[in-house]
């Protein structure tokens, strides 16, 4: 018996494509909206893949009269904060506009469901640690605005036409499948974990630190790493949640506990079973000094809480999945 349909936009990306395994391993009918402009055909493995950008109404209306989902993922984003500095338009028009374009085609397709891939980020610099979803919504970059002011539109377009919706304010997602199928692949790669792996994978990568003179046990950066399959299981209970009336809502996806880079440079020496080169640089500019979740809410709505979060085992599972790229 065929399960409810999800339409993923963005499936072929990091996040997107893990959740895609965790949905058919739930029982659900995948559908893979995507571009491929930054995602990866190799890693639509779990559902048919519609090439469509989220830009193009004509494309959108046909994908849905095609997959006739029950409900929308919406992973489909930009998410280099530095590029969002240099190029605004480029995040204001991809993510909010995008995400505008597909709230119209939903809407002419009659479906009344999303769950959308938030972020830390619209939270900005914290005025308080550990961060909860009552904390301030101040972004500091255009990427993070790019998603805040979808998560407004998500509220509005649900007063104004009954659109449920649930976003889940992701913090550091970080390691890779668990069965090694698939995992984290960016093109250029800005990310501390697959960083720090190339530098002990040797080919001449010199790992940087971005700051060591932080108010923090060690100076540098804290934050708070959260496995993907950890986050694609509350996806798949994000998606039952809605299915089965729940309220529009938000999530913050985090484990409470932060990890230093330091800490991060020397678990990967753990696993890897040898040291790698390194250098102190400046800071990034806006980078705070520390980003920590409260995920109470997502235990209490969702009955999620993160299994496999620690960091040996995303080191681990990340070293595997980058270790056999090469």
């Amino acid at each position: 018996m065929k399960g409810p349909t999800v339409l993923v936009t963005g499936g072929a990306g990091y996040v997107g494509s893990h959740c895609c395994k965790a949905f058919a391993n739930a029982g659900w009918t995948v559908v893979v909206y995507d571009n491929l402009s930054r995602g990866w055909r190799d890693l639509v493995r779990w559902g048919d893949l519609i090439e469509g950008d989220i830009l193009d109404p004509v494309a959108l209306d046909s994908a849905f009269r095609k997959a006739q989902p029950d409900i929308v993922a919406h992973f489909a984003a930009y998410a280099y904060v530095g590029e969002s500095v240099e190029q605004p338009g480029l995040y204001y028009r991809n993510n909010t506009l995008g995400t505008l374009t597909l709230l119209d085609a939903m809407r002419a397709a009659a479906c009344d469901r999303i769950l959308f891939s938030s972020t830390c980020a619209t939270y900005g610099a914290p005025v308080r640690t550990p961060i909860d979803e009552t904390h301030p919504q101040s972004p500091i970059n255009p990427y993070g605005w790019s998603k805040l002011f979808v998560e407004k539109m998500l509220a509005d377009y649900g007063a104004a036409h009954g659109l449920r919706s649930v976003a889940l304010r992701y913090f550091n997602a970080a390691g890779a499948d668990l069965d090694g199928e698939i995992g984290e692949r960016h093109d250029p790669e800005t990310h501390v974990i697959p960083l720090a792996i190339q530098g002990a994978l040797g080919g001449g990568h010199v790992f940087t630190v971005f700051g060591d003179d932080f108010d923090t046990r060690d100076g540098t950066c804290v934050r708070d790493y959260i496995h993907v399959a950890d986050l694609a299981d509350a996806h798949c209970r994000a998606l039952d949640y809605l299915m089965n009336g729940g309220e529009s809502d938000v999530f913050n996806l985090g484990t409470g506990n932060g990890t230093t880079v330091a800490e991060i440079a020397a678990a990967v020496e753990r696993v890897a079973g040898k040291s790698f080169p390194r250098r102190i640089g400046p800071r990034r500019a806006g980078d705070p000094p520390a980003l920590v979740a409260v995920a109470q809410k997502a235990e209490r709505v969702l009955g999620w809480r993160a299994q496999h979060s620690d960091i040996d085992t995303i080191i681990r599972s990340a070293w595997r999945w980058h270790a056999q790229q090469t």
